[in-house]
C-alpha cells in the first residue's frame, strides 16, 4: 500500500485533535482562550462559536502542515534526537530563536493582521493552557513545547478572529442594500 500526503479536512481534523491531546491539549483549551479573547469585543460569543471555530481551524491544510511540523520537532528535541546547538537551543526555547513565533504568525495571518494582532496578544499574555506549556516545557527536562504554545496560541487566535468575522458578516447581511452572491467560500 502506498503512503499517503494529501488528506480531506475531515481527516486533518482528526489527525490534528489526536496531536494535540497526545501533546496534552483539547479544542476546549484553545477554545477557551479564544472565547476570552473575543468576548471581550462582543456579548453575544459563545463557547460553542469558539469550539467550533478551533475545529475549522484545525481543519485547515496550512494549520496541519504547522501543527503537524511543529510538534514533530518538539517531540523530536524531546527524544534528543536534533542535533546540537539545535537541541539545546530548542529545549530551552531561547528567546532570540523566533522561529516558533513564525510558525505562530503565519497561521494567525490566515485571518489577516487581526490574527496576527490577536496571536501576539495571546504570545505575551500566555493565557490558560499557553501558560501551563510554556512553564511545562521550561521546568520539566523531559518536556519541548517551544513550538506547541506557539501554534496553540496561534490557533486560538485564528479562532477569535474567524469568529469576529462571522459576527461581522451576520451584520453586513442586514443592510437593506446587501445582495446575496453565491460564493463556493468557507469561512
Amino acid at each position: 500500500m502506498s503512503k499517503r500526503s494529501l488528506f480531506s479536512r475531515n481527516e486533518m481534523l482528526r489527525m490534528n485533535v489526536e496531536t494535540l491531546e497526545e501533546r496534552g491539549v483539547s479544542v476546549d483549551d484553545i477554545a477557551e482562550i479564544a472565547y476570552q479573547q473575543q468576548s471581550k469585543w462582543a456579548g453575544d460569543v459563545s463557547r460553542q462559536d469558539c469550539v467550533e471555530s478551533v475545529e475549522k481551524i484545525l481543519s485547515l491544510r496550512d494549520t496541519f502542515h504547522i501543527l503537524q511540523l511543529g510538534a514533530e520537532i518538539d517531540r523530536l528535541t524531546e527524544e534528543n534526537r536534533i542535533r546540537e546547538p539545535l537541541r539545546e537551543i530548542l529545549h530551552n526555547d531561547l528567546g532570540l530563536f523566533g522561529i516558533d513565533e513564525l510558525f505562530g504568525l503565519e497561521l494567525a495571518g490566515l485571518f489577516g493582521t487581526i490574527g496576527k494582532t490577536n496571536f501576539g496578544d495571546i504570545d505575551v499574555n500566555k493565557p490558560l493552557i499557553i501558560e501551563k506549556l510554556n512553564t511545562q516545557g521550561k521546568e520539566d527536562e523531559t518536556v519541548c513545547h517551544t513550538f506547541l504554545d506557539d501554534i496553540v496560541g496561534a490557533i486560538a487566535a485564528a479562532s477569535s478572529t474567524r469568529v469576529a468575522q462571522i459576527a461581522n458578516e451576520k451584520e453586513a447581511r442586514k443592510d437593506p442594500r446587501y445582495k446575496e452572491i453565491q460564493l463556493d467560500f468557507d469561512l
